[in-house]
């Protein structure tokens, strides 16, 4: 049961953080680039529909974790417990910042904001990469990893 969970969260985290990720990075350039035919707009409101749509799919990556840190008894490891605390705050990123920034400047008709939202973008990434990181090396793993 903890290889299945473990699939189950792992395969989540690929196919519903990593199009988050990307095209959260993407949705700036698209924003402020001028397009005389509004392409950059719709390809905005692409990337913005990819967002919203697997930030639900999304969920299941802490409830599969912490399912899994369950079965394997590491849910007071210090190292699950960093990387549940920073998955919280990127979370938090995009629900809060990513998601309504994106959204407020699909209704603008200025582009100001644009950098912003890619500098948050870019804290979401690196948060989850030292997510992925801690889950690797796993300090005081007995896999000798």
């Amino acid at each position: 049961m903890t290889k299945l969970l473990l699939s189950v969260h792992v395969l989540a985290a690929i196919l519903a953080i990593g199009p988050i990720a990307v095209a959260a990075s993407m949705f700036p350039r698209y924003r402020r680039t001028p397009a005389e035919d509004g392409e950059g707009l719709q390809m905005a409101r692409v990337l913005h529909r990819i967002c919203r749509g697997y930030t639900v799919v999304g969920i299941a990556v802490p409830v599969f974790g912490v399912a899994t840190g369950a079965r394997l008894g590491v849910l007071t490891d210090a190292w699950l417990l960093v990387s549940i605390v920073l998955t919280a705050a990127a979370a938090a990123l995009l629900g809060l910042a990513i998601l309504p920034g994106q959204q407020r400047l699909l209704d603008s008709p200025q582009k100001s904001g644009a950098a912003r939202l890619a500098m948050v973008t870019g804290v979401f990434n690196l948060l989850w990469a030292v997510v992925v990181v801690l889950m690797i090396v796993r300090p005081g793993s007995t896999t000798g990893a």
